[in-house]
Order: structure tokens, then C-alpha cells, then sequence
């Protein structure tokens, strides 16, 4: 009898493991929520992560832009160029080398000289003699491009063409120097933004990947230190600045948007289409082409007004191209 009942406690038991235990259809579902409950989470993760990058690169830009105000105060109320113009003897004359802070460089983009303003000097080791050095600080840096840090194939441009082009044709600026006094919106002028470079003026089917050395216009980034307006004219500098050029427009890299900062100092994240550019059917900017709702550069012109760009010196006394 006391057998039986101890047998039977073990049954009891055994019989308890089973029922408390999961069965392979169990397992399944429980592997299943959990994979539905990623698959759900991830685009929330991943838009957080960019996101943030985005966060970061406006914060980057804001930095950087403090600088531009400093630099006209010290230099008679004229803008910083997009970059100072080559004189004869190249990097063998000191006349084309200028302070970014920590040294001499030769001609520096205009980033490089707004972070001397702040003291975020663009390189560990400023040349004299290299015209296509890397940016070293992180502050240079846009976290969605990270590699795109050569001065020349720059991941953020200058509105050049309206804020001080020091470019010359013919031993004429093409728009240098420009008074910061003279712009009357600072709230609603473009100073910089993220930049496709030359690749924007290419249809996207023949866009190539960045080459930090490159100059391929149909690569991204070529040549992103300048940023083109909207709308250009056949007298109007373009891309950089050789005849067979395309011209360079936003790269919205932050989920379909462009960091912009502004001439006051404020930074926005905003659609191409909102600053003004419009785009053909395979995704290159409009350029010369006469379309229905056509490019606007009332963001970029420095006085809310819709003008066209600089006329290149060539242009000024001929009345338009040949």
C-alpha cells in the first residue's frame, strides 16, 4: 500500500513537469512575438539613430557658423570668401597662405576660417603646400557622411556665389567683396548646408560613389565645398567653376533633408523643394532648364528677393555669352 501511494506522488509529479513545461507550438509563438516585436522596433531604432546624426551635424554647423559674424567684424564688415583667390606662384608665395588658428594653410575654405573664429581649428598640421588636406576635427565632420572630409570634396557648402565668391576670371573677383551690413535678411539667407557637390547637376542613375581624392563630376561630394544656388543663369558661376561644370544643390541626406544654417546663426532641417530647388525626372537639379514652378533663390540671395546669381566678369560689359 505505501508502495502504491508513493508511486503515485511520483506519477503526480512527473505529470506536474509535463504540464508546467512549454510545447514546440508554444516555443514557436513565443519566437514569434518576439520577432514581430523587433521587426517593429528596428525602424524605430534606426530612425532614432539617424535622427540623432542629424541632431549632432546641425549642432556641428551651428559651432562653425558663429564664426562667420566674428571673421566680417574683423575684417571691415566684408563676409569670408568661399575661398581666397590664387595668386601667381601658387603654393610657393606666402601671399596665398592665411591663419586657420593653429597655423598657415594655404587658401582654406571657408569653414577652415570660421573655426579659427572659435577656436575649432579645422587640421592637427595646416599646409602650406597641400590644396586637398583632410579635416581632422569631428566638428568638420557631418556623422551621416563621415568619410567625407576632404577640404575640397566637402560634405557641406557655401553659398558662395551671394556671400563672397573670390574666384576671378580676367583678374575681376567674381563676387568679392560682399558687406555683411548689405544683407538685409540675415534670418532668411542661406550660409551653408549640406552639399552633394557636382553629383546634384547629374541624373542619380549616373551618380557615382564619394571618392575622398576624386574630381569625377558624377561623384558625390566632388567639389562640395560650394554650394550653387537654385536658380543659375548662362552668366552665372556654376559647380566649380569650369565651363563643362554642373552646377553643385543639396544633398538631403537626413531622411529626404538638408541641414541648413542660416546668416544669423539658426539651423533648420528642410526639404530641397522648400529652399527653393526643383529637380527634373531623374532626380538632377534644374539647372538652365525653363519648367512651370521654377527654381527660387529668395533664400539664398541675402535679401528674401528671387535674383538671379553674380554675373561672371566676362559677362559685365558684353551683355550675355557669346
Amino acid at each position: 500500500m505505501y508502495a502504491r501511494r508513493v508511486n503515485s506522488t511520483q506519477l503526480r509529479e512527473k505529470f506536474q513537469i509535463r504540464r508546467n513545461g512549454f510545447t514546440l507550438v508554444e516555443l514557436l509563438v513565443v519566437v514569434s512575438i518576439i520577432a514581430l516585436l523587433i521587426s517593429i522596433l528596428l525602424p524605430s531604432l534606426s530612425r532614432a539613430r539617424k535622427q540623432a546624426k542629424s541632431l549632432l551635424c546641425l549642432s556641428n554647423q551651428r559651432q562653425l557658423a558663429q564664426g562667420w559674424h566674428m571673421y566680417a567684424n574683423d575684417n571691415n564688415d566684408i563676409a569670408l570668401p568661399g575661398r581666397f583667390a590664387k595668386l601667381s606662384g601658387g603654393t610657393s608665395n606666402p601671399a596665398n597662405w592665411f591663419d586657420v588658428g593653429n597655423g598657415k594653410k594655404y587658401r582654406p575654405r571657408w569653414v577652415a576660417t570660421m573655426g579659427k573664429q572659435v577656436g575649432i581649428f579645422a587640421f592637427n598640421q595646416p599646409s602650406t603646400t597641400d590644396d586637398r588636406q583632410d579635416y581632422d576635427s569631428k566638428v568638420y565632420a557631418c556623422p551621416a557622411v563621415p568619410k567625407w572630409i576632404d577640404e575640397r570634396n566637402y560634405a557641406y557648402g557655401y553659398n558662395h556665389q551671394f556671400l563672397g565668391n573670390g574666384r576671378k576670371t580676367e583678374g575681376r573677383f567674381h563676387n568679392f567683396p560682399v558687406n555683411l551690413t548689405k544683407i538685409r535678411s540675415l534670418a532668411g539667407t542661406v550660409l551653408g548646408a549640406d552639399c552633394l557637390g557636382t553629383a546634384a547637376g547629374v541624373a542619380q542613375h549616373e551618380r557615382k560613389p564619394y571618392d575622398n581624392s576624386g574630381t569625377d563630376y558624377a561623384e558625390k561630394g566632388n567639389h562640395g565645398w560650394t554650394l550653387d544656388p537654385p536658380r543659375l543663369t548662362d552668366m552665372s558661376d556654376r559647380g566649380t567653376g569650369d565651363d563643362d561644370s554642373p552646377r553643385t544643390a543639396v544633398d538631403p541626406r537626413h531622411q529626404e533633408r538638408a541641414n541648413v544654417v542660416f546668416c544669423d546663426g539658426h539651423a533648420e532641417t528642410m526639404t530641397p523643394q522648400r529652399l527653393g530647388y526643383r529637380y527634373r525626372e531623374d532626380g538632377a537639379a534644374i539647372d538652365l532648364e525653363t519648367v512651370e514652378d521654377m527654381p527660387n533663390n529668395s533664400l539664398f540671395s541675402g535679401n528674401g528677393r528671387d535674383d538671379d546669381p553674380p554675373v561672371l566678369p566676362q559677362f559685365l560689359n558684353q551683355g550675355g555669352p557669346a
